[in-house]
């Protein structure tokens, strides 16, 4: 019997904590302090899921020497860092955000999601930070052909459909759209395999070609 009651246990305790604490906003919250300590005002911190935490975890020194930031979690949907937006990129005063989401939220990381429900969160991140000053880039959701872990999803006509709203409201409100299609999608609107092990999340070869892009983007919103 206990060998079957303490698993159900530390899972309970597990999805508590989780409940607690749905955006992780103690993730973050130590090195926030550092950054407030420093003095310094961040030249752009990179808001996302996986994909920008693997990119600063994996490319630590392209965030330090261009003063930049990340503040990606891993599995998050866009909802989770509406929550986290203050105080993991306002609150560090940035002259620029770049976010870069939406994709866990097509693969139904959090419950279903729409369209409409993904560029609602990404246009009030987006508010949020005009309003306080921080200029906006907003980059295209990856290509992905079909999620590992959500194959049913429709991974190419919601990102299409997404990608195409930011492209637009960028331009109307005065943002940065950054494109990486061009450059990282394959014929199938997929993700080309040599920038990526699992179609998804890219490697070096891909972060490699990403660099450059969001370079210029940054450069641009600060122009």
């Amino acid at each position: 019997m206990k060998r079957i009651l303490l698993p159900l246990a530390l899972f309970m305790m597990t999805a508590t904590a989780f409940a607690q604490d749905w955006p992780n906003l103690k993730k973050y919250e130590a090195a926030n302090q550092e950054v407030l300590a420093s003095a310094t005002r961040p030249r752009a911190v990179f808001m996302g899921n996986s994909i920008t935490e693997g990119w600063w975890q994996q490319r630590p020194e392209f965030f330090e020497k261009n003063g930049f930031v990340g503040r990606g979690i891993g599995g998050q949907t866009t909802p989770q860092m509406l929550i986290r937006f203050t105080p993991d990129v306002l609150d560090l005063k940035p002259e620029v955000v770049v976010i870069l989401a939406g994709t866990n939220d097509i693969a139904g990381n959090t419950g279903p999601s729409t369209v409409k429900m993904i560029t609602d969160n990404l246009a009030a991140m987006a508010q949020l930070a005009k309003a306080n000053g921080v200029k906006v880039v907003l980059s295209s959701i990856l290509p992905v052909k079909e999620y590992p872990w959500k194959k049913e999803a429709d991974a190419v006509g919601m990102i299409a459909q997404v990608n195409a709203w930011m492209k637009q409201y960028a331009a109307e409100q005065g943002f940065i759209y950054l494109d990486y299609f061009p450059a990282m999608a394959d014929k199938e609107q997929g993700l080309k395999k040599e920038y990526s092990g699992d179609g998804v999340h890219p490697n070096l070869k891909g972060y490699a070609v990403m660099e450059p892009l969001v370079l210029q983007a940054v450069q641009k919103a600060l122009q």
